[in-house]
This record gives structure tokens, C-alpha cells and sequence, in this order.
């Protein structure tokens, strides 16, 4: 399989021209079940799975997993940030070293998969009880320099799930 397939196993995020209440429902949705299909597919893993990457040069599963913990962490202060403040500009943070410290890389997976579910249960009442207004503010990503509305954003993230549990599923061939 082609590196290019590999590193993004579902295609990247496309952001639709016009975001539906539809299409809306079910990227909150994705983002509600994530951590229980996390948690189902890697529970059953040895450590030795754990270690499986995607790729040459990718991330083992574990790291993914904990990856998947820091960057979700992040995602629910950036709307919490965007629905309080207008126009915030938001803190990115090096993914990639991240995922070379220790707790990413030696940590066990447990404590981020309760993160997640932890995480994505207050995630999901936000979104469920954000108006149709609420998903057009915004905030600022200074490593794109644009703006995110979070509709795109609830897209985006539910993208990312599905784009890890492929990796993971991909390590697991």
C-alpha cells in the first residue's frame, strides 16, 4: 500500500460546502461513539499489539491511542474557548514530540481511553446543546492562519477519530 494511503487511510478531511443539520448530527454523533469502538477494538490487544504502527515511521497503537487523549483534550478548550470569547486564537501544541514522551510512548493505554470517554461524554452534551448559532463562531489557528467555525471543526474532529481508528486498524493487518 502506497505511503500517501497509509498516512491518511480514509483521504483527508474535506469540509462540505454547505454544512447540513444533518450532516452536523452525525459527525456529533461519531464524536459520541468514539471511545467505546476505541476502547472495543484495542481492549482485547496484547502488549505486543500495542507496538504495531501503520506505517514505517508511524505511531504504534499505543501512541495513537494517547495521542488521540492530548489532541481531543485540546479540541473541547477550543470551542469552550470559541463559545466565550470572540474570535480566540488558540494554542497549538507538537503533536509529533508529543507523542515521543514517555506517557505516549511507555504509559499504559488505560488512563487515555478513560480520558477519552471522560472527554467525548462532556464534548457531546456541548455539541448537543449548542444552537445552530453557536456553530458559526469561530476561532483562530495560528499554525493555518484561518479561522475554524466550529461546524467545520465538529467535521474535522469527527474525521479524526475515524482517521485513527483506521491507522489502528491498518497495524492490526
Amino acid at each position: 500500500m502506497e505511503l500517501e494511503k497509509r498516512k491518511y487511510p480514509i483521504g483527508v478531511f474535506e469540509k462540505p460546502s454547505v454544512i447540513t443539520a444533518q450532516q452536523l448530527k452525525e459527525w456529533i454523533k461519531d464524536i459520541a461513539q468514539f471511545p467505546y469502538i476505541l476502547k472495543a477494538t484495542v481492549a482485547p490487544l496484547t502488549a505486543e499489539q500495542l507496538q504495531l504502527t501503520y506505517r514505517e515511521g508511524g505511531w504504534t497503537i499505543q501512541q495513537i491511542i494517547h495521542h488521540c487523549a492530548d489532541s481531543h483534550m485540546n479540541a473541547i478548550i477550543r470551542f469552550k474557548l470559541a463559545l466565550t470569547e470572540d474570535q480566540p486564537v488558540i494554542k497549538p501544541y507538537p503533536e509529533s514530540l508529543c507523542a515521543e514522551l514517555p506517557d505516549s510512548k511507555n504509559f499504559p493505554i488505560a488512563a487515555s481511553l478513560s480520558i477519552l470517554e471522560g472527554v467525548h461524554s462532556r464534548w457531546h452534551a456541548l455539541l448537543q446543546e449548542m444552537k445552530a448559532l453557536d456553530f458559526n463562531r469561530t476561532y483562530i489557528h495560528p499554525e493555518y492562519g484561518k479561522s475554524f467555525r466550529l461546524d467545520e471543526a465538529t467535521g474535522n474532529y469527527s474525521w479524526h477519530c475515524k482517521h485513527h481508528l483506521a491507522h489502528i486498524q491498518l497495524a492490526l493487518k
